[in-house]
């Protein structure tokens, strides 16, 4: 028997949903990164150098960069772990995959590529220091199997970074919700040709988890001293968690 899930605010069957979360990145793939810079005014960029930042990878550790979309985090991490580390990057979307491998053989860089679920990583217990998810976990189905899969990759010890839109502040929701269900459609219908898919990533960040939820989500999968690092007034959130 089938189960219903979130497709934005509609209710889809559960097998329908990943058919349909890849159609819409299918269609904005080729102008994914000016979309990103345009709707979030460059400021994605530094949200993600925050999360570099933060998760102080060493050289020679090893990091998986999941949902890695046009490659932005995987390239800034491989820079850091250095010739003797590695970075793999893997979404489950082939054309998104297909942008981050050719923007990073652009940057001098050549990095493993995966196409896979997170739901099911096609990796070996306890392979990784470092897992990264950068705006990828709202579009997964089974959120908490997609987190337990992290945790069971990782070491003991080693370190989650989600870097996802959350939940904004209050005083600031009217203005956010004009500009994410009136402005974002029209960019996208415009830049990317596309306004269905932009109107889905405004609806499927109401849809995700917020701050508190999505920190008791991960220590429900195996992670401790869970921490939220709230940007742009929670517009966005870094969660950071230990495998234990």
């Amino acid at each position: 028997m089938s189960t219903n899930t979130d497709f934005g605010f509609e209710q889809v069957a559960e097998e329908d949903k990943a058919r349909r979360v890849a159609a819409v990145f299918d269609q904005v793939a080729g102008r994914y990164d000016v979309m990103n810079d345009l709707m979030s005014l460059g400021l994605h960029r530094f949200w993600k150098a925050f999360v570099v930042a933060l998760a102080r990878v060493r050289p020679g550790e090893q990091v998986l960069d999941i949902a890695t979309g046009t490659g932005d985090l995987a390239r800034a991490l491989a820079r850091r772990v250095g010739p003797s580390g590695r970075v793999c990057m893997t979404d489950i979307n082939g054309a998104m995959l297909a942008q981050g491998r050719a923007r990073t053989h652009d940057a001098g860089l050549l990095l493993p590529a995966v196409q896979c679920d997170a739901e099911a990583l096609p990796f070996p217990d306890a392979s990784f220091d470092c897992v990264t998810v950068g705006f990828g976990l709202r579009n997964m189905t089974h959120k908490d199997v997609a987190l337990r899969e992290m945790a069971r990759v990782l070491r003991r010890g080693g370190r989650l970074f989600v870097l996802e839109f959350s939940k904004v502040r209050k005083a600031l929701a009217p203005l956010y919700d004009l500009y994410s269900f009136r402005v974002l459609p029209w960019l996208g219908a415009r830049v990317a040709g596309d306004a269905a898919a932009y109107r889905y990533l405004a609806e499927s960040i109401r849809r995700h988890p917020d701050q508190a939820a999505l920190a008791e989500m991960m220590q429900q999968a195996g992670f401790a001293e869970v921490e939220v690092f709230n940007l742009a007034a929670g517009v966005v959130a870094v969660h950071r968690g230990l495998r234990l």
